[in-house]
């Protein structure tokens, strides 16, 4: 999903199996740089969750060339957060016919991009 907001354009991944929490310690490490040195970063960070930030970047970036006609090399992050979707309950049962549940978590990952020249 993309939109343009004035002079920025934004992106957006939903129902992303990786809890919001874990997804943030990874848009911590490349909020506000630019979005080729972004792409550059997640593409040797092991976790996870830099593989979803990696293409909701590059979406995004793929927006503003495609739809806006702006230039990759002067786009930068100017807003990247993850919001908390909905979580799975599931149950398994335990020892004793106690029950145990468990909770799958999901998130939403939005980038916005601004240019700057």
């Amino acid at each position: 999903m993309s939109t343009m907001i004035g002079n920025e354009v934004q992106a957006q991944r939903k129902h992303v199996g990786i809890p919001a929490q874990k997804v943030r310690l990874v848009i911590n490490q490349v909020r506000g740089m630019r979005a080729e040195d972004a792409l550059t970063t997640l593409k040797f960070m092991p976790q996870a969750a830099a593989q979803e930030i990696y293409k909701t970047i590059n979406s995004a970036l793929a927006n503003a060339e495609q739809n806006e006609g702006l230039a990759r090399e002067d786009m930068w992050i100017s807003e990247i957060y993850a919001d908390v979707g909905p979580t799975r309950k599931w149950r398994r049962f335990g020892a004793r016919g106690r029950f145990k549940p468990i909770l799958k978590r999901s998130s939403h990952i939005t980038v916005v991009l601004s240019e700057r020249s």
